[in-house]
């Protein structure tokens, strides 16, 4: 708001504007993000998306597991997220634990949920 020098009932006005055109989406906190067209970015937890790395990377049990720094790069989040989705996954048992100059590994392959054809 400063930076434009706006009010703050100018940009609420622009963001429902936004809203009703589906390129604002809500975020936690009750904020709002705009969304761009080339950005297409995927809405699902970290956990699960880190999960899918073991079956994109072709990953087999006892494989090294990519370190936090390279999937900080790769998804473009923070380390203290990358950490707290890789808890996740070491407590549904699919990684090894974390310890200092230890690489994670692959502990157990995710199952995949497909649909049966009809």
């Amino acid at each position: 708001m400063a930076s434009h020098n706006v009010s703050r009932g100018v940009v609420v006005r622009a963001y429902a504007v936004l809203r009703e055109e589906g390129v604002a989406v809500p975020r936690s906190g009750g904020r709002w993000q705009v969304r761009r067209p080339d950005q297409q970015a995927d809405q699902r937890p970290l956990a699960d998306r880190l999960a899918e790395v073991i079956t994109d990377d072709d990953l087999a049990v006892g494989a090294r597991f990519p370190s936090a720094t390279t999937l900080c790069a790769r998804f473009s989040v923070s380390r203290p997220t990358v950490s707290k989705a890789l808890d996740k996954l070491e407590a549904a048992g699919l990684l090894s634990e974390a310890r200092q100059g230890k690489q994670r590994t692959v502990r157990a392959l995710p199952k995949r949920t497909e649909s049966p054809e009809s």
